[in-house]
């Protein structure tokens, strides 16, 4: 965890005027009241370069920012509806959403979006931009959505996170585990496995020599974290499968559902090209991506 108390912890959300990120907010606002943290709301625009309209440079700029100004009074007025003791931040800054966010992150525990938004985040979760958000973020990243977009997001239901061994998995596993121990829940750790291994050997399919090897694997990486959270209760899933569609398939009864970045084996390349977009557009819960080393 980033923050060590209450006063430097920081939970972030980015804020466009969209229902989505209007869930996110309020999602966002959730974590910060369990880690007794500040939801730090936040917009950034870009100004577009002035055309052959007559209206001036400065109207413009100004009505970006009465608009922005109004979406995050709207979101904090959401937040505050739910917690009204909750401590709460609002930035509004001129600037590319996403670097704005990058910059954020660096003093926070999380960034949370929404899965699709309006104004300046709009396609945030479409391609190069996703990445480079998630690859670069200092913490972790999360995407709310329930079953549609725009739904309100599950608050039922386990935690999932897929594990390979990897230290991304490792990462997001820590997570994955404060997040379950916080809410009161199980967690259920997926390890996903296929006939071609990560050395590239050709495998017999359904071998339970392979089998037990891939538990005693997800055991291996499981066992500190049974030691640090001794009350959690933890599940392990084995399935022969591909990582994405286990997630998505085991996703539709849990209320977040943790990544590493990048991994090995079944998960290499999570979060880039087809890989990410199965998994951050037709979740049927939040996800959460941990990449290495933002959680120190």
């Amino acid at each position: 965890m980033h923050g060590s108390t209450g006063d430097d912890c920081v939970v972030l959300a980015g804020v466009d005027g969209s229902a989505s990120a209007l869930h996110a907010a309020v999602w966002a606002a959730a974590v910060a009241a369990r880690r007794d943290a500040v939801l730090r709301l936040v917009h950034a625009y870009v100004v577009p370069a002035p055309g052959v309209s007559r209206i001036s440079v400065t109207t413009v700029r100004e009505g970006f920012r009465s608009r922005a100004e109004s979406w995050v009074a709207e979101a904090s007025a959401a937040v505050l509806a739910q917690w009204p003791s909750l401590r709460i931040e609002r930035v509004v800054v001129e600037g590319s959403p996403v670097g704005v966010l990058l910059r954020e992150s660096a003093g926070a525990e999380v960034v949370v979006l929404g899965s699709r938004g309006l104004g300046g985040f709009t396609g945030l979760l479409v391609g190069s931009t996703a990445v480079s958000l998630v690859a670069h973020a200092q913490c972790p990243v999360v995407v709310v959505r329930g079953r549609r977009p725009d739904d309100v997001p599950a608050v039922a239901g386990p935690v999932l996170v897929g594990l390979d061994g990897s230290p991304d998995s490792t990462d997001a596993l820590g997570y994955a585990c404060e997040e379950a121990a916080a809410r009161g829940t199980t967690l259920i750790a997926v390890h996903t496995w296929n006939e071609i291994t990560p050395e590239g050997r050709l495998r017999l399919a359904g071998s339970e020599a392979d089998v037990a090897a891939e538990r005693r694997l997800v055991d291996e990486q499981l066992a500190p974290w049974r030691d640090k959270f001794p009350e959690l209760a933890i599940e392990v899933e084995v399935v022969r499968g591909r990582p994405v569609r286990t997630l998505l398939e085991r996703g539709g009864g849990a209320q977040l559902v943790v990544v590493g970045s990048r991994g090995r084996g079944g998960f290499t390349g999570m979060l880039l090209g087809s890989t990410s977009q199965a998994l951050l557009v037709h979740s049927a819960c939040p996800v959460a991506v941990v990449r290495q080393g933002s959680r120190s």
